[in-house]
């Protein structure tokens, strides 16, 4: 499935939360390949699987997954030649002895959960190699048990200790007056005696160090010296005896090389598995049923980023309608709505349960498509609506029957009538390739076409048209609208404009200007259209007005309104923003539609209407505290 696509909807940071609750190198390799399946059969089985792990966890079953502390070290080095140590060892056998435990633990559960404990039927217990360990090696330490040379070995060097210590004693004994402490000290394994610096020539024997002062020196006696090389050379023997035990040891574990590996493969499977539970349990995920139809249906649907502050989403497609059309106000949660649907359809194609309401059903995708920000590369900077033409591009080349398609904000970032007529003419091939298209956009031409048109279905998030607040629920079977109206309305522009803009919107601008040029001519009006009016006042009043942020202007060559975003400059350019995109235009195609004052309230926070909620915070963030690395980046108009 499309890599982009799921970066689109954060995918990733789906696997880093999963990430989180993976103990072994193992289970998170595992977590690293997570991504959408396309086989229904092997979904349904990794859903079954998600379920069952966690209902032991529910149940508060602390399920035994072995550590692979050591082990990864242990599984490189099979067969490289390589002479294991006795820490290896230890680690090795600890390791069985949880495999042991998990097999036992499994086989107990069969009834209750046979997709998940059937993994454990494929491990190995490998008592043999488990007990050789167990006889040769403990606490890190080769045991004089591993043979009986070495137990040999060991008998005569505790001999040669024994004597070597009864000789010390004597030493220390005869020369007390003269020990810089009264003990004895080993250097380079040999048994040497601190004498004071001064009395050094009193005591036969070698020097094989002195401290940092100068003051001691630690002196081999020339009575121990051939009894240390007895013992030095027992030392090497045992050495000898444990490195060839240790050999064989590893030869042994050479020939169980297939079985450990398929009990470390399985230990992270299950290790991926309970992971997969726990975050399943922390977003409150369930167990959804599957089709390949294309019908999605949930209800109570939330995006696992953002958790319970977020109000549930209900949705459907795919049952009498393939193509959903959603529309509503700016930030009402369309672009949420869209997301949340993709994600969750590509965790539930990743085998994870998701936070919806039980029975909620989900369809498998070949191909997932998505247009989702106005993706802008900065490096070639291109256009908002270039961008958008490059993704519908490549979604155009993938999409058929089997492709969920997620458009964000059709036909915004050009020339709203050839934007809209495109959006249409694209909608319609999907449709014609039997895809699955959910899209938001703003513009009524295409909501209305939803509305006429087979196959093609409307939705609207809906907005308290009393505090003029979005309600963040989606609605299908009903268009959306922007609320502009209503909002102006509410914020005190008169109630004859408002109607007057009515009745514009619905029979178009052409027709608005025809009427005021025939009111013009019924009031004999001194000027007309294409006539250059005489010199009067007006010129200059026009050149000295000075419009002020959040002013309504009005577009002439454009024949729309904007709002003011940038105050003039020393060239005379304004700059206007016109829907969700900013122009810089000359002053003197600009004429005052509605102040300010008349459409804000006093102290309004203007940031609401021209920043995104993205910037909004981060300048927020900015003005409480420096943070390294932040800033914001805003696309050229």
């Amino acid at each position: 499935m499309n890599e982009t696509a799921l970066q689109r909807l954060e995918f990733n940071r789906i696997r880093d939360s999963i990430m989180d609750y993976a103990v072994s190198y193992a289970g998170k390799r595992h977590v690293e390949c997570l991504a959408p399946m396309t086989n229904a059969k092997l979904i349904r089985t990794k859903l079954e699987e998600a379920a069952e792990a966690k209902a032991m966890l529910q149940l508060g079953a602390s399920v035994p997954i072995p550590s692979l502390e050591g082990i990864e070290h242990v599984i490189l080095l099979l067969g490289k030649g390589y002479v294991f140590t006795e820490a290896d060892f230890s680690h090795i056998h600890q390791f069985l002895v949880s495999c042991g435990q998990l097999m036992k633990y499994m086989a107990s559960k069969s009834s209750v959960a046979p997709n998940v404990s059937s993994y454990a039927s494929s491990m190995y217990g490998l008592d043999k190699l488990k007990s050789e360990i167990d006889q040769c090696i403990r606490h890190g330490r080769v045991l004089d048990s591993a043979s009986k040379e070495l137990a040999k070995i060991r008998k005569k060097m505790n001999i040669f200790e024994e004597r070597i210590k009864g000789k010390l004693d004597s030493l220390m004994s005869r020369h007390r007056s003269i020990l810089q402490e009264n003990l004895f000290s080993t250097r380079n394994g040999r048994f040497v005696l601190p004498i004071k610096k001064e009395h050094r020539r009193l005591v036969k024997g070698a020097v094989l160090d002195e401290s940092a002062s100068g003051q001691t020196v630690y002196i081999e006696p020339a009575e121990l010296s051939s009894l240390q090389f007895e013992l030095s050379a027992l030392k090497a023997e045992e050495a000898r005896e444990e490195l060839k035990i240790l050999s064989e040891l590893t030869a042994l574990t050479e020939g169980y090389m297939a079985e450990l590996e398929t009990n470390v493969d399985t230990v992270g499977v299950y290790d991926f598995l309970f992971a997969k539970a726990k975050y399943a349990q922390a977003i409150g995920g369930v167990p959804v049923q599957i089709n390949e139809d294309g019908i999605i249906h949930f209800q109570n649907g939330i995006h696992p980023l953002l958790g319970r502050q977020m109000i549930p989403l209900h949705f459907s497609i795919g049952e009498g309608y393939s193509s959903l059309i959603i529309t509503g106000p700016n930030t009402g949660g369309k672009t949420l709505a869209l997301k949340t649907v993709g994600l969750l359809t590509a965790m539930v194609q990743s085998g994870l349960l998701v936070p919806v309401r039980e029975e909620s059903m989900f369809s498998v995708f070949t191909n997932l498509a998505v247009d989702i920000g106005d993706g802008q590369s900065l490096e070639h900077a291109l256009s908002t609506f270039s961008a958008h033409i490059r993704n519908v591009n490549q979604i155009l080349q993938i999409a058929d029957r089997s492709t969920l398609v997620l458009i964000d904000e059709m036909a915004s970032g050009t020339d709203p009538g050839e934007g809209v007529g495109l959006s249409i003419a694209i909608l319609e091939e999907l449709h014609r390739r039997g895809t699955t298209v959910i899209a938001t956009t703003h513009f009524t031409e295409i909501k209305n076409f939803a509305e006429a048109a087979p196959g093609f279905e409307n939705a609207r998030m809906e907005f308290d048209a009393d505090t003029l607040q979005p309600l963040y629920r989606l609605t299908i079977g009903q268009a959306g609208q922007s609320y502009a109206f209503h909002i102006a309305l509410k914020l005190g522009i008169p109630s004859g404009i408002i109607h007057r803009s009515r009745e514009i919107s619905q029979n178009g601008f052409k027709a608005a200007a025809a009427e005021m040029a025939v009111q013009e001519t019924a009031q004999n009006h001194p000027f007309r259209k294409n006539e250059s009016p005489e010199p009067t006042k007006a010129a200059d009043q026009l050149a000295a007005t000075k419009f002020v942020l959040g002013d309504s202007v009005y577009i002439s060559y454009l024949g729309r309104t904007g709002i003011v975003c940038e105050v003039e400059d020393a060239m005379g350019i304004v700059g206007v923003m016109i829907q969700r995109d900013k122009h810089r235009i000359n002053k003197k195609r600009l004429s005052l539609h509605i102040p300010a004052k008349e459409l804000y309230p006093e102290q309004y926070d203007l940031d609401i209407v021209f920043e995104t909620k993205e910037h909004r915070k981060m300048k927020k963030l900015m003005s409480r505290k420096h943070v390294e690395g932040l800033m914001i980046v805003k696309k050229e108009e």
